[in-house]
């Protein structure tokens, strides 16, 4: 009888850690929020995306304030076009002179999308287009320019 108790008992606390790592793995790969909130969407245009991906966080000075929808490539402009989502709690928060940048966070290098407000009085409104962008720092070109540099190459 006391084999069997403990028999239960490892099965219990196995079946807790597998709960636990799949929450776990949730939290890691961002899709914990299955449900899509109310507010409205921008978009921004960046030379360089790097490894930004859809449903990474959006950020207003460290806050979450929405996350990315969708990123396509606009072949007239020849830029990524990303599209964020922006709860509607931030509606009016934002001006038309907010700028909009690809940082990187963490040890396994999530990227993210800082949002900087500027000083403007009119603010943005669902579709507008956040026009001051500063795309992501591509680690392999930034070496290659320090390296072109230093070989002194013309």
């Amino acid at each position: 009888m006391n084999s069997r108790a403990i028999e239960v008992l490892v099965g219990v606390f196995m079946l807790l850690f597998f709960g636990a790592m799949f929450i776990l793995a949730m939290k890691v790969s961002n899709l914990t929020s299955l449900t899509s909130s109310e507010g409205y969407t921008l978009v921004a245009k960046f030379e360089n995306v790097g490894g930004l991906k859809p449903r990474a966080s959006v950020a207003a000075s460290g806050v979450k304030v929405g996350e990315v929808e969708a990123i396509s490539y606009d072949p007239e402009t020849f830029e990524a076009s990303v599209t964020l989502s922006i709860d509607e709690t931030f509606s009016d928060t934002f001006p038309t002179d907010t700028t909009a940048s690809i940082y990187t966070a963490g040890l396994l290098g999530e990227q993210y999308i800082g949002l900087d407000p500027g000083a403007e009085i009119d603010m943005l409104q669902d579709s507008d287009e956040i026009t001051l962008t500063q795309s992501a720092i591509v680690l392999e070109r930034l070496i290659g320019q320090v390296l072109f540099s230093r070989s002194g190459g013309s």
